[in-house]
């Protein structure tokens, strides 16, 4: 293997993680190939042009590299895996409604590394996976005549959210790392100590690398879970759940979450999956009751609105409903598990005249699930926020509170102004505190 210097890295899935983390390899002086199955994307990256808007400094990072000539971008994978010493993986690992793993993509890409790979490379798998997923690609690596020795396998799980990804890879956490050999661990921890400034965590083995980012997951998972669970007893009971939370919180072995409408996007309510379904002897019972309790959340919003609407003589069936907030959280343009999604649904089979409110979303998006654009308040009969813009928190209620039909708002984020809304005669309904 060369120099840190002289090497070349080829990344593999240049979306919302990937082309972050191949610019900031880039951005240390390694040459760099962004592989990506969108001719569109590769073509707009080769023009310096960054397709990942919602990502700040990206742009600027994208384009120069491009200029400084440490990025290129292709669709041809088997050439990049020719022309590299270093393979990373970072492609979508989903899973479809009834939990089960789609890893299609990572297999796909590990044929077309098979076909360039040489003795002495190194394949690096970030995307998060099953535990266990990393080393059964093993045979398809091998494939290529060499056998695992003659290559050298690591997982180093990225560790990054939308909208902060150049700050998490840069250092805001360390990197994770197995490797398959001493050596193999040796390079990639020297390769991931250049650009992350809190350093590297070794593992002893490439499993346990994996499961270090699922637990994280199913850690998140499960304490939201219980702060929603909690929130239900307290709506029960007749208590502000979010005050009790703050005082529990006071004390340092107690962290309750906020309670909401539900947990999405590609990592908290997809992880706990890899571990439902890779067990065969355990039955992880607390994994599963918070994942399908986090998912009752949405269901739970429904009924707060009935509920609301209830108080002023009104029904569901034909009242004019207001969501706000298409995306699953603030200031990022991602509907994967977005509490508003199950939310319209629902609110439609009740009869009710649904209408959703985006910033971040364009009239297509409001169609394709099924409610219809508002851009204002007028005749609305019921408001609820699923999202945490930043637009939502400067809400005017004196101008809307002339402009609605019944003064009720249903807040699954804890972001609304709660005393302005209040001093104009809203009532207002969270999650937690039905008071």
């Amino acid at each position: 293997m060369k120099d840190l210097e002289n090497i070349k890295i080829a990344v593999f899935g240049q979306g919302k993680m990937g082309l972050p983390l191949a610019s900031v390899f880039a951005e240390h002086g390694i040459d760099v190939i962004g592989v990506d199955i969108n001719q569109k994307v590769v073509d707009e990256l080769n023009n310096g042009i960054n397709h990942i808007n919602e990502e700040p400094g990206l742009s600027e990072l994208v384009s120069k590299n491009v200029k400084n000539k440490k990025y290129t971008a292709t669709t041809d994978g088997v050439k990049a895996a020719l022309d590299a010493d270093i393979m990373v993986i970072l492609v979508p690992t989903l899973i479809d409604e009834r939990g089960n793993i789609k890893l299609d993509p990572v297999y796909s890409v590990s044929e077309i590394i098979s076909k360039g790979l040489k003795k002495g490379n190194i394949v690096i798998t970030e995307a998060t996976m099953p535990p266990g997923t990393t080393e059964k690609l093993i045979p398809i690596f091998e494939k290529s005549g060499l056998k695992l020795g003659e290559f050298g396998l690591s997982h180093a799980p990225e560790r990054t959210m939308t909208g902060t990804a150049l700050r998490d890879i840069k250092g805001q956490y360390p990197k994770i790392i197995g490797c398959s050999d001493e050596r193999t661990y040796n390079i990639v921890s020297k390769l991931y100590n250049l650009i992350n400034k809190k350093g590297t965590i070794k593992m002893s083995s490439i499993k346990a690398a994996e499961t270090v980012k699922v637990f994280e997951g199913v850690y998140r998972d499960v304490n939201i879970g219980i702060s929603n669970e909690m929130a239900l007893w307290c709506e029960e009971h007749s208590i502000n759940a979010l005050e009790v939370f703050e005082a529990a919180n006071t004390q340092p072995f107690c962290h309750f979450h906020t309670p909401g409408a539900g947990v999405g996007g590609h990592c908290i309510p997809v992880y706990p999956w890899f571990v439902i379904n890779t067990s065969n002897e355990v039955n992880p019972r607390i994994t599963k009751t918070a994942r399908e309790l986090n998912d009752f959340m949405a269901h739970h919003m429904v009924e707060l609105t009935i509920k609301g609407l209830n108080e002023f003589k009104k029904c569901l069936n034909g009242s004019n409903v207001l969501v706000l907030g298409l995306t699953f959280r603030g200031g990022v343009k991602e509907f994967m598990k977005s509490a508003a999604i199950p939310i319209i649904k629902e609110l439609n089979s009740f009869g009710a005249n649904v209408y959703s409110y985006d910033p971040l979303c364009d009239e297509s998006d409001f169609e394709r699930f099924n409610s219809k654009l508002k851009t204002d308040f007028i005749g609305i009969d019921a408001i609820i926020v699923t999202s945490d813009h930043e637009e939502f928190k400067h809400i005017d209620f004196e101008k809307i509170s002339k402009e609605v039909s019944t003064k009720l708002i249903i807040d699954g984020r804890n972001v609304i102004n709660v005393s302005n809304a209040i001093e104009n005669g809203f009532r207002m309904i969270k999650v937690g505190n039905l008071k």
